[in-house]
């Protein structure tokens, strides 16, 4: 529970005048658009253009642990994105650290959107070519990230939260046409990329949080949906809701700090 982690890092500084002075959870959040909050269709007025979200996994943690949260994770960032300009407010003094990170150096949005076109267009190349990727290039950009982590915030705790499965086979919108064997691969993927992320954050003993099965039966096309289908703005698209936000990220996490 929240209140673990709280237990863990507050601790009695001082006494002055009597009363107990704690310390600020200092608690920094990394990583994508899945991190930042895409898809909640509400977001923070920082002039930052990052898609941050009040609803997004690192607001609500935050304010669940009355942390002091330096939100860096932005929309479209890529392992490199975050090693060159999200790592700035890590120091010995970090708490908690979390990050989601690694589908947009796969290329997954531009397989998806490959795989939304209509007959006799196939996406059997794209798929295959993030896959490949994933299992040859991408540990080596996520253990470069985690390794710059665990650097700058040697005393925190780092959570590597995952992506979900997007589909559960089912056509329901006409516009995108992915079919199920499509949707099959792509969820396929979304399992290696899962499980890859996962391998990687455990041989560093980070947490990990596989959030497929608490999406299972939310995916797109479900009666309760965690995960938007095609939307517009069009970047909205195939990302957690605010749904997917508190009801699948933020409630996994709390549940381990």
């Amino acid at each position: 529970m929240a209140a673990a982690l709280a237990a863990a890092v507050v601790s009695v500084l001082a006494l002055t005048s009597g009363a107990a002075q704690a310390q600020t959870i200092e608690y920094v959040a990394l990583g994508d658009s899945y991190a930042s909050g895409v898809g909640t269709r509400s977001y923070l007025d920082d002039g930052s253009g990052c898609s941050r979200s009040a609803a997004a996994y690192p607001s609500l943690i935050a304010e669940e642990l009355g942390a002091d949260l330096d939100f860096a994770a932005c929309a479209g960032a890529k392992t490199g994105d975050v090693l060159n300009n999200q790592l700035g407010a890590l120091s010995a003094s970090t708490d908690l650290v979390t990050i989601t990170v690694g589908g947009n150096d796969t290329g997954w949005a531009g397989v998806v959107q490959r795989c939304a076109y209509p007959y006799p267009w196939t996406c059997d190349a794209q798929i295959d070519a993030a896959e490949a990727f994933i299992r040859n290039q991408l540990p080596a950009k996520l253990h470069a990230v985690y390794d710059a982590i665990e650097s700058a915030a040697p005393n925190a705790e780092v959570v590597v939260l995952g992506y979900p499965r997007l589909f559960n086979g089912e056509q329901c919108n006409a516009i995108t046409r992915i079919s199920p064997g499509e949707q099959s691969q792509l969820n396929a993927a979304a399992d290696l990329l899962a499980t890859t992320v996962g391998t990687v954050a455990g041989s560093h003993g980070f947490d990990y949080v596989d959030v497929r099965d608490a999406f299972e039966g939310h995916a797109v096309c479900d009666d309760t949906e965690w995960v938007n289908g095609i939307s517009y703005p069009i970047a909205e698209s195939y990302h957690p809701n605010t749904a997917g936000q508190r009801d699948g990220y933020f409630a996994l996490l709390n549940a381990l700090v």
